[in-house]
């Protein structure tokens, strides 16, 4: 039965179904409302655009229509709100759930990738989450606004409380402080309780730190780092992006050097790179989360940049198995928490390898090509980092965009570059051992990278230089003397 003949069967006088026939009548007619084009305009004209709240309509946010108005995010006090706290607390006990049924023991210290869309797109799901895990709950004023936080005693958490640490992104660092001071508060509070070590995991890391930092309390409760301030991303995607590394220690001290900067309350962008270490030092899970299939952690580079990163870090610096988890709140009804591998097999499946998602990229021409060719380098950048992708992965790849015709002959009118990127990328990750190609696939692929080199010394006419060709050159911290002088300064692994 077609949409058309269900739609016929249905009572449309029935108070119900008229309801939401109201409902989409509304929904229509603020869509149809919408004046993007013409707002654009009139802002590059000077004029008076009309505010409106921003959000994902796919998440309920239908307030949001029509668009084209100079929308605001939302108000940084009122998060997490009350119903992102329900939805925290069983993405918290998922996780425990998950560690103890793998383990058959708690996480001590859950390292948590904190975006700004947590905020501005789930209302704080996962800053609640970061909440119930250490154990404290947000105190709310009447109007919806968070006052402060309590401590939930030990016996009604009927669970030790899990230290956490966090690598919070630049837009939450220069966006929302009062969120990251109130965390800071919490974690300080929480490490000073009168509780056992063995059901204060929180407490038990910071008198290891502070034995280690002559009992600097302030300096034993960090826990929230990102990049020095004004600057963004994590650092490890640009070693990841240019070659610059070798081993996994590369990637972990790249990421230790970049990220090694505090935030909380009272302190702010202070260099504390061997707090950070002996932190990451007692990680057991490394976690981030989806909340809407529009975007997800193939969309841009600070995924894995970020997130890898610091599970290279975290395994690098531990010296043992350090799970990576992912949450999924896409339905707020039943939130998960699945491997970050299966969260990466999802996404290949239901996109990147999904003819109709190919498909519709193709119809975008050079930006399709091209934005295809960002995704697989992505792909790459979680293997780098992680080695949490599979091979059947590459393989699927590497015959779906070098080795099919039709879409090689895409690539070659449209954007050869891009397609001599995806090949690259995957010459680098077989010789780098990442994957291990069938010799039918590795000589496909030295075959079609010589006809890409063709192609782009056609397009490109005389010039005097070389051309890269299929090799991969790799350089390290070891040969790039400043770079290592000053890593050295910052971080001793």
């Amino acid at each position: 039965m077609n949409i058309k003949e269900i739609l016929k069967k249905i009572d449309w006088q029935d108070p119900m179904w008229q309801k939401i026939k109201e409902e989409i009548l509304d929904l229509n007619q603020r869509i149809e409302d919408s004046k993007e084009i013409e707002a654009l305009l009139d802002g590059f004209n000077g004029y008076y655009i009309p505010a409106g709240p921003s959000g994902l309509i796919t998440r309920g946010r239908d307030d949001v229509l029509p668009t084209g108005r100079n929308f605001y995010s939302l108000d940084p006090y009122r998060v997490p709100t009350k119903s992102a706290y329900e939805i925290g607390k069983r993405l918290a006990e998922k996780l425990i759930e998950k560690h103890l049924n793998e383990q058959k023991c708690y996480p001590e210290n859950v390292a948590i990738f904190w975006m700004a869309s947590d905020i501005m797109w789930a209302d704080g799901e996962g800053m609640a989450q970061i909440m119930h895990l250490i154990g404290v709950k947000p105190a709310w004023f009447g109007n919806g606004r968070i006052k402060d936080f309590e401590i939930i005693p030990l016996k009604e958490l009927g669970r030790p409380r899990i230290d956490v640490t966090i690598r919070v992104s630049g837009i939450i660092r220069d966006n929302f402080p009062n969120c990251i001071e109130l965390i800071d508060e919490a974690i300080q509070k929480v490490a000073s309780l009168d509780e056992p070590l063995e059901k204060n995991f929180i407490k038990k890391h910071t008198l290891e730190i502070m034995n280690k930092n002559k009992g600097d309390f302030r300096a034993g409760t960090i826990r929230i780092y990102c990049s020095m301030p004004g600057t963004y991303q994590a650092g490890t995607q640009l070693a990841v992006y240019a070659s610059a590394w070798k081993e996994e220690k590369d990637l972990a001290k790249v990421f230790l050097y970049w990220n090694g900067y505090a935030y909380g309350k009272d302190i702010w962008g202070e260099a504390k790179h061997k707090e950070f270490a002996e932190i990451l030092k007692s990680v057991d899970v490394t976690y981030n989360k989806v909340v809407s299939d529009e975007y997800d952690l193939f969309g841009c580079c600070c995924y894995f940049g970020t997130h890898g990163g610091m599970t290279a870090a975290a395994r690098h610096l531990s010296k043992k198995e350090v799970k990576a988890y992912y949450g999924d709140t896409r339905d707020p009804e039943n939130v998960e928490v699945r491997d970050l591998a299966d969260e990466i097999r999802r996404v290949v499946r239901t996109k990147l390898l999904n003819p109709k998602w190919i498909k519709s990229m193709k119809k975008h021409g050079y930006k399709g090509a091209g934005d295809i060719s960002e995704r697989i380098g992505r792909v790459y950048g979680w293997e780098a980092t992680t080695q949490e992708v599979d091979d059947w992965i590459f393989d699927e790849i590497a015959k779906t965009f070098v080795m099919n015709e039709e879409n090689k002959q895409f690539f070659k009118e449209n954007n050869p570059w891009a397609l001599e990127e995806i090949t690259r990328r995957l010459l680098e990750a077989w010789e780098r051992g990442l994957w291990n190609p069938a010799e039918d696939i590795k000589k496909a692929l030295r075959k079609v990278y010589l006809e890409i080199e063709g192609w782009l010394e056609d397009n490109i006419g005389e010039v005097k230089s070389e051309f890269q060709g299929g090799s991969i050159d790799v350089i390290t911290v070891e040969e790039v003397e400043y770079w290592k002088k000053k890593m050295q300064e910052v971080v001793k692994i």
